[in-house]
């Protein structure tokens, strides 16, 4: 059985925590998420040094689904670079070779991690703490690029739920990921008890978690 229900898709949560990272930390990135386009070479993003009176190092790298530090088929150029006080520069994601290998008809998700190195500090028994962001990194095949008339009429709505015993099973046809923060009865209902977001892959499936059928209205 096919049931509707209100979803909150993943953006604004993501911004408000990386935001939050950002605020705190001296080396700031100019996005929350990054998305590699398959018909491109590479993907630039600014970073900055927030800092006005300390320069810092950058150091860049990714890791895939598992957190696994890796150098193929994406690699971070430059892996560390300085930032002079205050100063502005760029981090690249190269894509290699063995990009051809992932998959092209489905997105694949790595993660972006920048981490800031702060000067040694000259003063006795002094704690530093180096912060760093994590974002998601999407390869999006070109096929799978859209225009602006794709766009439009957003992917997320193609989800679907099936019911599963007393719990709901969501299904994402689509070729690309889709992550879940809010599920409510209707738009003007509260989040299901005990709803934990979550991100779904590509043409997969999972279930709901707290969110329970006895607790809905009777779809008769």
């Amino acid at each position: 059985m096919i049931k509707t229900f209100s979803f909150a898709i993943s953006v604004p949560a993501l911004v408000a925590i990386c935001l939050i990272n950002n605020a705190n930390a001296a080396i700031g990135l100019d996005r929350t998420r990054v998305v590699f386009d398959g018909s491109k070479e590479a993907v630039s993003m600014n970073i900055t040094n927030n800092n006005t009176q300390l320069p810092y190092l950058a150091q860049g790298w990714i890791e895939d689904e598992q957190g696994n530090k890796i150098t193929s088929p994406l690699i971070v150029l430059p892996p560390v670079q300085r930032l002079e006080p205050g100063k502005q520069s760029q981090v690249k994601v190269q894509a290699l070779p063995a990009i051809k290998a992932l998959p092209q008809d489905r997105e694949t998700v790595y993660y972006f991690n920048l981490r800031e190195i702060p000067p040694r500090s000259d003063k006795a028994n002094s704690l530093q703490i180096a912060l760093q962001t994590r974002i998601k990194l999407f390869y999006r095949p070109a096929t799978l690029v859209q225009g602006r008339q794709e766009r439009s009429a957003p992917w997320q709505q193609e989800l679907t739920l099936t019911r599963v015993g007393e719990r709901y099973q969501v299904n994402n046809p689509t070729p690309y990921y889709v992550t879940l923060v809010d599920a409510r009865r209707s738009k003007d209902a509260e989040t299901a008890p005990d709803f934990e977001p979550l991100m779904l892959s590509p043409k997969d499936s999972l279930m709901l978690g707290g969110v329970l059928l006895r607790s809905a209205p009777n779809p008769d």
